[in-house]
């Protein structure tokens, strides 16, 4: 399976409250809002936004990676107001292994609701229907809680500490690991 046959036009996902497709510049000022704000990005691999045009950058690289049909990230729209409040997707795909990463971030004003945890049950079963996917990972530093119960709450499990594991806004992270394997 060659990646640019699943991810050569990114499917619209949908879900009770959310639509996860692909995001468009016509989001800018949806993803500046949450994605310039220090509490999102704390445990993220991404400094927050400090600028429309920063967000703008980010917005063209993705567009970039859709043209290019490679691995990439969802849109996260709220369908009742019609806001982008997040991306989630898979980070990378190792096709030899069957394996994938899963990475997310979500505007802070839909913490604690189960959003998080409902868009990933829907990447989930894309990886699981559409890409073949035997293992299905994610990781979250520690002190991230939320995103570990996250993981826990769409059946993913601890499988342990990797130490010093991302370098990260210019230091060492350690990373706790989660993953679900299709049965």
């Amino acid at each position: 399976m060659k990646i640019e046959d699943i991810f050569g036009e990114l499917p619209v996902l949908e879900t009770e409250r959310m639509i996860l497709r692909p995001i468009t510049m016509d989001d800018v000022e949806d993803m500046y809002a949450y994605a310039s704000d220090p509490e999102v990005t704390r445990y993220v691999t991404w400094h927050a936004h400090q600028s429309i045009e920063e967000t703008k950058q980010f917005i063209s690289f993705l567009l970039g990676k859709y043209a290019e049909g490679a691995v990439s990230q969802w849109g996260i729209e709220h369908k009742e107001s019609g806001r982008l409040i997040g991306t989630m997707g898979f980070i990378n795909w190792n096709t030899k292994h069957f394996k994938a990463e899963v990475g997310y971030a979500l505007s802070r004003e839909f913490w604690n609701r189960g959003y998080t945890s409902e868009a990933m049950e829907a990447i989930i079963n894309f990886g699981w229907n559409e890409m073949k996917l035997v293992r299905i990972e994610a990781r979250c530093m520690p002190d991230n809680i939320n995103s570990a119960r996250v993981m826990e709450k769409v059946g993913m499990k601890y499988e342990g500490l990797m130490r010093k594991n991302l370098y990260v806004k210019g230091r060492f992270h350690d990373a706790k690991i989660y993953a679900i394997v299709a049965d």
